[in-house]
């Protein structure tokens, strides 16, 4: 696999960072007093989830839950409900059995080491690797797609990142971050931020970059030439089918009976039982002893 090393990096950071002094947004994670257990919620939430989604959702968190333990001592059906339609509901319930590991293994508390990170339970390299950074002020490269698309346009001189490579992507951001670790931990946010608000998929707005050179823009903004990426639909699929059942029983108190279940998704009954049978497997939903159906934790 190819990994790309930069020997000219031509992201300024003293550029970046002032920009991101003065232009950052005020997302609740970023404020005074947020513990690296807060921010290890932020991250799990914002997988694949837009922040305006987000921010109401996990600051009732931070009230409900403000330290691993109590998380670890409510419910996974009482986690489930409260992620209410953040989507990828198998996040909660990772992140409900994290909580216990923090609970009874390390104090209540998350560690700063990436390696001992990725032994949590649901925590894969780019969480652990941003609490790490934004938690702690550790130097490791942080790369989501706001990222890649900036490195993509600013150092290789392309319109898309096209497929996510790890250890190239990885390789890339590690050449671009400053030595100190607090400057290095404020870039990456900072790179981010550019990625979401500025250099953006569809309609970047490059008078408003504050980066002083970009690869892309001085070649002529070229039209993407690459593979192409690929695209989760979402209409009609089983995640689809997933979320509105799922949705019938965070919203009772009881347990459901197939046929209200069955409603949901009358158009392939054959699809909705395998949808059903798939948040069995997974351990989101339970089935009673009598046949009824209900959020994992409730069942019994």
């Amino acid at each position: 696999m190819e990994v790309s090393v930069l020997a000219n990096p031509t992201v300024d950071a003293s550029a970046l960072l002032r920009w991101y002094d003065d232009q950052a947004r005020d997302l609740p994670w970023r404020r005074e007093g947020v513990t690296a257990w807060h921010i290890l919620m932020s991250e799990i939430m914002l997988q694949q989830t837009p922040v305006a989604r987000v921010a109401p959702i996990w600051e009732e968190w931070v009230r409900r839950w403000p330290v691993p333990s109590a998380m670890a001592a409510s419910s996974q059906a009482d986690v489930l409900r409260a992620w209410g339609k953040l989507g990828y509901p198998r996040r909660a319930l990772r992140l409900h059995e994290c909580a216990g590991v923090l609970a009874s293994e390390h104090g209540d508390a998350v560690p700063a080491d990436v390696a001992v990170l990725l032994g949590l339970p649901g925590i894969g390299d780019y969480t652990a690797r941003a609490v790490a950074c934004f938690a702690y002020d550790q130097r490791v490269p942080v790369v989501d797609t706001n990222v890649r698309r900036v490195v993509a346009r600013a150092v290789h001189g392309r319109a898309d990142q096209g497929n996510p490579s790890a250890k190239r992507d990885m390789a890339d951001v590690e050449a671009l971050l400053p030595r100190g670790r607090e400057r290095a931990a404020r870039f990456s946010a900072a790179l981010m931020e550019l990625g979401a608000t500025v250099c953006t998929a569809r309609t970047p707005d490059c008078d408003a970059c504050p980066l002083p050179r970009c690869t892309w823009v001085e070649a002529g903004r070229p039209a993407y030439t690459g593979e192409p990426r690929k695209v989760q639909k979402f209409a009609g699929t089983d995640r689809q089918v997933r979320g509105k059942l799922m949705d019938v029983l965070r919203a009772s108190t009881r347990p459901v009976e197939r046929a209200e279940l069955d409603l949901v998704w009358l158009r392939d009954p054959g699809q909705r039982d395998r949808a059903l049978d798939s948040l069995l497997v997974d351990g989101l939903v339970e089935q009673t002893d009598d046949g009824l159906f209900a959020l994992a934790g409730e069942g019994s």
